[in-house]
């Protein structure tokens, strides 16, 4: 790494902690205050409180990430105009694309730190929070309800089962009152009755089992039911996140997708296999969600080229109309992300327009205007 690019990325790297550590430490500060009650009735200790606010970094850090990288790269450009640095290095004969590698390096680097973040963190972190602020209730309080989800039902197309749960717990996968619908290539139905069921060693263990089985049409005869204590039923594909991504799915609504993609790009594809035949509006949720989740890290790559038309110019007069300008234009980018998820997931457009339409439109905007920049 050329020296010049070491100066450019500390100049950079030095406002762009402090961004991050000032929205981290408002956010931690404003939540601490607004939950202290919720905490001290939940007898919360100071490991606790710790535990609990690094299991939500890292949604925040989705959601942080690309103003900060906004406002650290808008206060190096204007601080390096101000000092005519820019000025001297083009002088040098040194373009304006060839000072921004190490910018757009550092975006590109940051955009793939937030796609990893989604899939591995995120998509666990406020169930993961929730587990914190319940660990020190007794087992008796109805704040250990909020793990159970109740009269939940999905369905397998692509094996051909239908599942009606009376009440699943998230964290121990424990399901309560389980009625399985099983329809065979041939035709013929199985269907089972459960009191309980538990998912041990990757397989499916019903309990106080009732089994009815259903010959094929054209026999109309129910046969008599059988019973057992015990079924296990290796058969069962439905895997305990397979059951919790049907229930995040269950939990959208436009107003929820209008945030951010709630989903990881695994449950979205376990989705799918488990649901070859959607329906349309259904399908727009899922697909919205699915390039969402693949545009939403690029925010970082295209603040920079936001910033760089904006903040590069020299003259006084330039640096703070050009900052303005591109805090602007940055929001305004954020609210139409926010905006054409809402839309894609809603069906009023398609869902690969919806997602990455703001990311292509500004970023061929600041490369276009970084290039009329003298």
């Amino acid at each position: 790494m050329r020296l010049l690019d070491r100066y450019l990325l500390r100049e950079f790297l030095i406002p762009l902690g402090y961004c991050l550590g000032g929205f981290l430490l408002f956010w931690v500060s404003f939540d601490l205050l607004s939950q202290l009650d919720d905490f001290q009735h939940h007898h919360l200790l100071v490991k606790d409180l710790v535990a609990y606010y690094l299991v939500k970094t890292p949604e925040l850090l989705v959601t942080v990430m690309p103003v900060a990288l906004l406002l650290a790269l808008l206060y190096a450009l204007t601080n390096h105009a101000r000092h005519q640095e820019l000025t001297a290095m083009r002088a040098a004969g040194i373009s304006l694309w060839r000072l921004c590698v190490p910018y757009l390096a550092a975006g590109s680097l940051l955009s793939l730190v937030l796609f990893a973040l989604n899939e591995i963190l995120v998509p666990d972190g406020n169930q993961a929070a929730n587990e914190i602020m319940d660990r020190r209730l007794p087992e008796r309080t109805s704040a250990a309800e909020r793990l159970w989800h109740r009269n939940l039902t999905f369905h397998n197309e692509r094996d051909q089962r239908i599942w009606n749960i009376g009440a699943y717990n998230q964290q121990t996968s424990e399901m309560l009152a389980v009625h399985i619908d099983w329809r065979s290539a041939d035709g013929s139905l199985r269907r089972l009755f459960a009191q309980r069921a538990l998912y041990t060693n990757h397989v499916w263990r019903l309990f106080q089992v009732k089994e009815m089985d259903y010959l094929p049409p054209p026999n109309t005869v129910a046969p008599p039911p059988t019973e057992t204590n015990e079924l296990a039923l290796a058969e069962l594909t439905e895997t305990p996140e397979r059951i919790r991504s049907e229930i995040k799915f269950g939990e959208l609504s436009n107003f929820r997708a209008a945030k951010r993609p709630r989903l990881s790009l695994r449950e979205i594809l376990d989705y799918e296999r488990l649901h070859p035949q959607l329906n349309a509006r259904d399908y727009s949720k899922l697909a919205t969600q699915f390039h969402g989740r693949c545009a939403e890290p690029w925010t970082c790559l295209v603040v920079v080229l936001i910033a760089i038309p904006f903040g590069a110019p020299g003259g006084r007069r330039n640096v703070f109309v050009g900052v303005a300008g591109s805090i602007f234009i940055g929001f305004t980018y954020f609210i139409l992300l926010r905006l054409g998820l809402a839309l894609g997931t809603g069906g009023y457009l398609p869902p690969w327009l919806a997602a990455w339409l703001p990311n292509l439109v500004f970023g061929l905007g600041g490369i276009l205007l970084t290039q009329r920049v003298r």
